[in-house]
């Protein structure tokens, strides 16, 4: 009698264990092909917003300058957030191309501290989408005028470092303090970054691009308010670098194609140096280095 009752224990404690091993195996085998396929992952794009009032199509010459100083031809996929909250695609990625550019553009392209908010929320979701569509672990970010403001909110309310990993940011033009010439006068906006920027990703490297016509503005943009990004990005991230660019093409709707912010892009941003038909970058303008 005792034998049978110590023969029904162990009999219940081998099936418990199965109960609790079965689980557990697939768990390890979905979480070990996860791990895998990051650990794998070679797509690094380049995903990039526009500013206010401009579409996806925004930065169409930047990627054409680009891929003409380029032995290898980058791809080019655009992405559109309706209202509605649907995304419609543009384009594709070659299978090949391990750093594609990607351009997230938005329905509600409009100006205005609010609308910034709601584009970073309708860009946290293409930025899921493309993720869970593409299977990348890293990315490089590049935002010209507001679309460098979305980048920072979205850095700081949405990002997760363990989705993918943001490693280079630029920002070109973008105005962290509005039309405000002295940071004495902080927006709400330039006061909810500085308060929010202990979310920031710490290694990250950030490049901030400023144009100017006349060293106070690139004709639409206070100087000032471009560098009061420092105030966000300076002693929270990895290395911060302000660059200023001056000469032809300096104006604030102009830097997209900007020859020297293309060579910017090219030396600071791809991961692999653009090199032209002679094996030499394009030169770089004159640097403001301001590395932590």
């Amino acid at each position: 009698m005792r034998r049978r009752k110590n023969i029904a224990s162990l009999l219940f404690s081998l099936l418990l264990i199965l109960a609790l091993a079965w689980p557990a195996y697939f768990w390890t085998k979905d979480n070990v092909a996860n791990l895998t396929k990051w650990h794998n992952s070679k797509l690094s794009p380049i995903i990039m917003i526009p500013g206010s009032s401009a579409t996806e199509n925004r930065f169409d010459s930047l990627v054409s300058l680009i891929n003409k100083q380029s032995f290898k031809k980058h791809s080019l996929l655009k992405v559109k957030v309706w209202n509605s909250g649907k995304i419609t695609y543009q384009g594709k990625i070659n299978p090949k191309d391990n750093e594609p550019f990607i351009v997230v553009g938005f329905e509600n392209n409009h100006d205005g501290y609010d609308n910034i908010l709601k584009q970073a929320k309708m860009f946290n979701k293409a930025f899921t989408a493309l993720t869970n569509r593409y299977d990348f672990n890293n990315f490089k970010g590049i935002g010209h005028s507001n679309g460098g403001l979305v980048y920072t909110a979205f850095l700081e309310k949405y990002f997760n470092e363990d989705d993918a990993q943001i490693k280079k940011l630029m920002t070109i033009g973008s105005p962290f303090n509005f039309a405000e010439k002295s940071t004495a006068n902080k927006t709400q906006m330039l006061a909810s970054f500085i308060k929010n920027k202990v979310n920031l990703p710490s290694n990250l490297i950030v490049y901030s691009v400023a144009g100017t016509q006349n060293y106070e503005s690139d004709g639409l943009v206070p100087l000032d308010s471009v560098e009061a990004g420092k105030y966000v990005y300076q002693n929270q991230v990895k290395s911060f670098t302000e660059i200023t660019v001056t000469g032809v093409d300096a104006q604030h709707s102009s830097l997209p194609q900007n020859k020297q912010i293309v060579s910017l892009i090219t030396e600071y941003i791809l991961d692999k140096h653009t090199l032209d038909g002679k094996g030499k970058l394009n030169p770089s303008p004159n640097q403001s280095d301001n590395r932590n």
